[in-house]
Order: C-alpha cells, then sequence, then structure tokens
C-alpha cells in the first residue's frame, strides 16, 4: 500500500512554516509594534520571518519531485526559493543601522523589489498551474498567495527612498501593503493546513493501491 503519510507530514510542515513567516512579516509593520519593542527588535522580527519563509520554500521545492521544465507549477517553487532568499539579503541589512538614503536602497531595497519580483512570478506561474472550471482548495490557495504577492510588491514600491528627500515613496503604504501580503500567504498557510492529515488525493490514491502482503 502506498504510504502517503510523508506527503501529507511535508505539507503540514510547509504549511506551519510559512504560517510562522508570515506571522512575523503581518505584525512587523505595525506602528504599536515597533513602539513596543524597539526598531531593532521590530527588524529581527522580520529577518526571522524570512528565514522560516526560506525553510518553508526550500521544503516545498524539495517536495515538488523531479525536473519538470514544462510545467508552470513546478517553476513557480524554484522561483519563489530564490525570492526568499533576496528577502533574506534585504532583512539582515535592515537590521544596520545609520544607512543613509543611497546605501538603504542599494543594500535594502535592491534586494527587497527583486525578491518582490521572484514572489510575484512565482505567484503568477503558481495561479496559472491550478486554473480550471473547478475552484477547489489548491486554487483558493493560489489566489490568496498571488494577492499576497501583488501585495508585497506595491509595498517594495512605496518603500523606495527617494535619494533627494532621504525619504521612502510612501511608509505607511509600504507597511500596510507588507501586512496585507503577509495576511494573503497567512491564509493560504492555513488552507494547507487541513488537507495534511487526510487530503481528499492521498485518500483516493491509497484507495486505489492494492495493499502489499
Amino acid at each position: 500500500m502506498v504510504d502517503a503519510g510523508p506527503v501529507r507530514r511535508a505539507t503540514w510542515w510547509i504549511g506551519i512554516l510559512f504560517a510562522i513567516g508570515s506571522t512575523c512579516f503581518l505584525v512587523g509593520p505595525f506602528p504599536g509594534f515597533v513602539e513596543l519593542v524597539g526598531s531593532e527588535a521590530d527588524a529581527m522580527v522580520f529577518f526571522v520571518g524570512s528565514i522560516f519563509f526560506t525553510a518553508a520554500a526550500t521544503l516545498q521545492y524539495v517536495d515538488g519531485g523531479l525536473y519538470r521544465p514544462r510545467s508552470l507549477g513546478w517553476w513557480s517553487n524554484p522561483i519563489q526559493l530564490v525570492g526568499t532568499l533576496f528577502f533574506n539579503v534585504t532583512t539582515f541589512q535592515a537590521l544596520q543601522t545609520g544607512l543613509d538614503a543611497n546605501e538603504y536602497d542599494r543594500l535594502v531595497w535592491t534586494p527587497d523589489w527583486r525578491g518582490s519580483i521572484c514572489f510575484l512570478v512565482s505567484g503568477v506561474f503558481a495561479y496559472i498551474a491550478v486554473t480550471g472550471p473547478r475552484r477547489g482548495r489548491d486554487w483558493w490557495i493560489a489566489a490568496v498567495n498571488l494577492a499576497g504577492c501583488v501585495a508585497f510588491m506595491i509595498s517594495a514600491i512605496a518603500a523606495f527612498v527617494v535619494p533627494s528627500t532621504g525619504s521612502a515613496i510612501d511608509l505607511a503604504g509600504s507597511n500596510a501593503f507588507t501586512s496585507l501580503g503577509a495576511l494573503g500567504f497567512l491564509i493560504g498557510a492555513v488552507l494547507l493546513l487541513p488537507a495534511s492529515p487526510a487530503s481528499d488525493d492521498d485518500a483516493d490514491a491509497v484507495k486505489r493501491e492494492p495493499a502489499v502482503t
């Protein structure tokens, strides 16, 4: 009999890791949270969240199986993984203090912009891969994740620091869309969890496979 347990466990862990990372990015931009813990601790929350994103994306990439160059669904995984690595860089660099506008744009905003592009491309690929007449759980996960990717992209644009003024284009908007993007990812991660213990597809696969004694 096929053991679907490892597949379900991997899905469960992917959901949990993405949920933790998303929660960090959801809470981090709140002004009240920054005032409560301080800017350095707040920056650390973002960095920790990016590590959980990378862990989840790595597991998802490994769980995606063999190289399938014609599958947009497969390509979504490595592109997303690259995006999380960019977020690792941007959130780590943001731990530094005393950066001027040019240094901030080069060290923090640039990898943030590239990571957001990777997330958006990955989200589009994943959404196209599950688009069909039936809108099941996979479609909803892809849809809310894509919405989150769009929000992260808007946040990245708004976070650009104009050298002549030393201020972001729209800091409040950037923070708001970061939280919205994280909320999309959090919803997608939570939707993964109910499927992990007993997914209908896995259950059907087990039923179809004759028992081996």
